[in-house]
């Protein structure tokens, strides 16, 4: 069966969104997670060299999976419509990459970070799910992120997808998502 690319449905312009419309992206987003986990672990185990990964909540099962995550990150040429809109946006002037992760790249990055953040979950009990809601300013604002650590929320998709750039520029590497465990795991609130 052919990998099934998560399909939102909403926005995800999280500013604009009512805080109704909020709540039931919280909700949706977490009732997603054991089926995108699924989806997910048949994906890996249908990768030649990857049938025997365990998706035990393990952390040391993220070891084998962020060696799989940094062989599927691909991606594409960015249009020019693309680079104008980023430029128009930038409030610096700065160099924009000319490529982009593919839309594939960024369902995985999502789902990685589900399974991450349920690995944090049965590990550290005292981590709890959360949307902050206080300034739009706020880089996670109305995303799902998980509270308890000492200086900000854990974004589970927000750092798959910035692990996924590093991986794409060759800058990380899949032991990378072992290491972000390790080290979210040392902020943990006590």
């Amino acid at each position: 069966m052919a990998y099934s690319m998560i399909q939102p449905p909403f926005t995800l312009k999280f500013e604009e969104m009512t805080k109704k419309e909020l709540r039931e992206y919280f909700s949706w987003f977490i009732d997603a997670i054991p089926k995108r986990i699924d989806e997910l672990v048949e994906e890996i185990k249908n990768y030649p060299g990857f049938e025997i990964w365990q998706p035990d909540y393990t952390p040391d099962s993220l070891l084998m999976l962020g060696d799989w995550f940094a062989l599927q990150v691909e991606t594409r040429s960015r249009t020019q419509a693309e680079l104008e809109e980023i430029q128009k946006n930038s409030r610096f002037p700065i160099e924009i990459p000319r490529v982009e992760l593919t839309n594939r790249t960024f369902s995985i990055a999502v789902d990685v970070g589900m399974y991450l953040s349920q690995v944090f979950l049965k590990n550290h009990p005292s981590l709890k799910w959360g949307q902050p809601l206080g300034s739009k300013k706020f880089i996670d604002y109305a995303q799902v992120v998980l509270d308890g650590f000492k200086v900000t929320p854990f974004n589970p998709s927000r750092m798959m997808i910035t692990l996924a750039y590093g991986l794409a520029r060759k800058s990380k590497s899949g032991k990378d998502l072992r290491n972000i465990y390790d080290i979210w795991s040392n902020m943990i609130v006590a």
